[in-house]
């Protein structure tokens, strides 16, 4: 077989996928360094250096993954998120970078890092939200749940891999907790049917549908949570969630009764991320008409 070096082999790839944009330039990068384990730097250093026969089959192989519409997570089997590096698999929603910005958010509003608190992350898939804020925070006791049983293996893996030391349950929402929380975060499925049609290929294939759509409108899981988070939370305890660019306002308005709503928008300046500030009296929230 004739030898194929790193650069020659990244040409071949682009010139064989049919979108030809940035992220499919990131997407062969990261394969091509996955080969040899390398950063940004070693792949640009070793351009010239060629690779084994069996290293280009697999290369080549993955190259067709990607052409069918596999996301590179997938492919890789992991990503990085909030500089950490996760186990990903079919099992679990790959983590997003609009999610890191959530991340940011909650540790900005708790900067004093010896303080105690009690948190959940509630269906936390890879538990990468759970397990980065724990390593930022080493004195939090931080709680991960998820109704998959093979997700909480996945985050479990995770927490190991990385040195966390949370607490794991499987199980519903917030039927699994015990006690009332300081801080309770989620990213939970909030894509309604009718948007499938704008969705990527590769996130309709292959990522599980339990962790993206949601009944409702995409609401369902809002709805749930503004039933029951003031029996979960402390007084002027917080609920953090990610929510569909276009649901701000309805969400807001489905936690009015339960406390103060504040909204924020994410890097590309669309609404993101709600924080709830449970009134430290409970109140009986109206959830119709909405």
């Amino acid at each position: 077989m004739i030898s194929v070096n790193f650069l020659e082999a990244q040409k071949w790839a682009f010139s064989f996928m049919d979108k030809k944009d940035e992220e499919t330039k990131n997407a062969i990068k990261l394969l091509l360094m996955d080969i040899r384990g390398w950063n940004e730097l070693q792949l640009l250093q070793n351009l010239r250096s060629n690779l084994t026969d069996s290293e280009f089959e697999q290369f080549k192989k993955r190259i067709h993954m990607y052409q069918v519409d596999w996301p590179v997570q997938y492919i890789l089997g992991y990503t990085r998120f909030f500089g950490h590096t996760f186990q990903v698999t079919k099992d679990t929603l790959i983590p997003r970078p609009e999610t890191e910005e959530l991340v940011e958010w909650i540790l900005a509003d708790n900067p004093v890092v010896e303080s105690m608190r009690e948190i959940a992350d509630i269906g936390t898939g890879t538990g990468a939200i759970g397990i980065s804020l724990q390593l930022e925070r080493p004195n939090w006791n931080v709680t991960l749940s998820d109704i998959s049983k093979k997700a909480i293996a996945v985050a479990e893996k995770n927490a190991s891999s990385l040195g966390a030391s949370v607490n794991f349950e499987t199980g519903d929402l917030l039927s699994v907790l015990r006690g009332k929380y300081d801080l309770i975060v989620s990213n939970p499925p909030y894509i309604a049917i009718s948007e499938v049609d704008l969705m990527d290929k590769s996130v309709l294939k292959h990522e599980p549908e339990n962790a993206l759509f949601a009944q409702e409108n995409g609401l369902f899981f809002y709805r749930k949570f503004a039933e029951e988070i003031s029996d979960y939370l402390k007084p002027g305890g917080k609920l953090y969630l990610e929510i569909g660019f276009k649901q701000g306002k309805k969400i807001e308005k489905l936690f009015e009764n339960v406390g103060k709503v504040e909204i924020r928008q994410d890097f590309y300046g669309n609404d993101r991320m709600i924080r709830v500030t449970i009134n430290k009296e409970k109140k009986n929230a109206d959830y119709k008409n909405l």
